[in-house]
């Protein structure tokens, strides 16, 4: 293991589809508690993108573990 720093993905370079794949991921993860109420997917799905269009949230890859995630921007 390299200990490399996760790197920012700037999201005008991904497609349409590798964003969409990267949000999907990041909602759908086992584990990930939305509270008492259901929320549909694509309700789910907008708010996250509202998020990262806003620069609150930026997606992320980790050379160590060949994988991307989404955090909060750090202010």
């Amino acid at each position: 293991m390299s200990d490399e720093t996760p790197v920012e993905v700037p999201v005008e370079r991904l497609s349409d589809e590798a964003l969409q794949g990267i949000v999907d991921d990041f909602i759908l993860r086992e584990g990930t508690d939305y509270g008492i109420h259901e929320t549909a997917l694509q309700t789910k799905r907008d708010q996250v993108m509202a998020q990262i269009k806003a620069g609150t949230a930026v997606i992320t890859f980790d050379p160590d573990t060949e994988t991307c995630t989404l955090v909060r921007r750090e202010r």
